[in-house]
């Protein structure tokens, strides 16, 4: 038996393996019922020790029952799930226990405890400016792992230390705990401090904000009242799970019902700032992963599109609003393969364009 695996069987409760996982700089871990350990490192899933043997229920339910609170476990029992945020002395994990078919899974997100700044996430300088709106929507867009809790951070950082005002951020869960720079921070968790994004959203509005952070943009009521508030004085950020900017537009648009499209179509064209859209990219030399991004910034032309119902017409105003910052996400791809960061293959495969990213790239 190679060392390698010898650690494997001795690890009786989570916090060892969320360890093992912060050293390496794994993203996530996954704990399930007839699989070894397995964790996320550098964007693929993969056996933490090669010759693991496989958890069993008994070893899973045991995990399970050495971290969980009583309300955890009575909300598990009850509702077959459990969501939160998990901290322990080495960090803050975004938590998922679920039951299936062959018994308990165990799920954890690594939270970057520490706040990267903008700069440290090396965002374009321009996108500084969306933050100094003091009203409007920013929109962080991307897949799920694809990094927009980070960046959504960085942005709420800038404000942090730039100005001199109240942030209220809506999560579900707290993920990275704000340190007041400048401002006045308050964090709320939805389930744990308030029953739902929409309720926060209405109680935020009466607690005299500045900036409100809004970690999940997933329904009729919390959209709609996002836009409200960016439209009355606040500057809001949020996300959503698109991946450009037009099916940002047309996600954000489409979920109201039809009557009232054209009043909101209005309301956004005046009150949208910017939509950052993103992917995190295996490197080529497997040394971890590179983000990509489209930005899309407001201008007279892209409201005008926004207004008349054309958002397909939104890729051809970015790719000719490079001087406003602007970037489509097939040419932030272009440049990381020229650059040799990323290969043509991973380019061509993540692209919008394929036959015209097949040219550009010689394939």
């Amino acid at each position: 038996m190679s060392t390698q695996t010898a650690p494997a069987p001795s690890l009786t409760h989570v916090d060892q393996y969320l360890a093992l996982a912060q050293q390496a700089g794994a993203s996530d871990i996954h704990l399930g019922v007839n699989a070894p350990p397995i964790w996320r490192l550098h964007g693929t899933l993969q056996p933490i020790w090669p010759d693991a043997p496989r958890l069993t229920s008994e070893e899973t339910v045991a995990l399970a029952e050495g971290f969980l609170s009583d309300a955890q476990k009575t909300q598990l029992n009850e509702r077959g799930d459990a969501d939160f945020a998990y901290a322990n002395e080495s960090g803050r994990f975004r938590t998922s226990v679920v039951r299936q078919r062959l018994g308990v899974d165990l799920v954890f997100r690594i939270i970057n405890t520490s706040v990267r700044t903008m700069d440290e996430l090396g965002l374009p300088e321009h996108l500084k400016l969306l933050t100094r709106f003091h009203n409007g929507l920013i929109l962080v867009t991307g897949s799920v792992g694809s990094g927009k809790s980070t960046t959504l951070a960085a942005l709420v950082e800038q404000v942090n230390i730039e100005r001199r005002e109240h942030i209220i951020t809506l999560e579900d869960p707290i993920e990275y705990v704000f340190e007041p720079k400048g401002c006045h921070i308050t964090q709320r968790e939805v389930h744990t401090h308030t029953q739902s994004f929409g309720a926060a959203l209405r109680a935020a509005l009466r607690e005299d904000p500045d900036v409100i952070m809004v970690g999940e943009m997933r329904d009729l009521e919390t959209i709609s009242l996002a836009i409200t508030a960016s439209e009355t004085g606040h500057l809001v950020l949020g996300t959503l799970h698109t991946g450009n900017a037009s099916r940002t537009l047309d996600r954000l648009l489409d979920v109201f019902p039809e009557d009232q499209q054209e009043q909101i179509r209005i309301m956004v064209s005046e009150s949208l700032r910017g939509v950052i859209s993103q992917q995190l990219i295996p490197k080529i030399d497997n040394s971890g992963r590179v983000l990509a991004l489209e930005t899309l910034t407001n201008t007279p032309a892209v409201a005008n599109v926004i207004r008349e119902a054309k958002t397909y017409m939104l890729p051809g105003i970015i790719q000719t609003g490079k001087k406003q910052g602007m970037q489509l996400m097939d040419d932030a791809l272009v440049d990381l393969a020229r650059r040799g960061v990323i290969s043509a293959e991973e380019a061509y495969a993540r692209s919008e364009q394929k036959q015209e990213m097949r040219t550009t790239l010689k394939m």
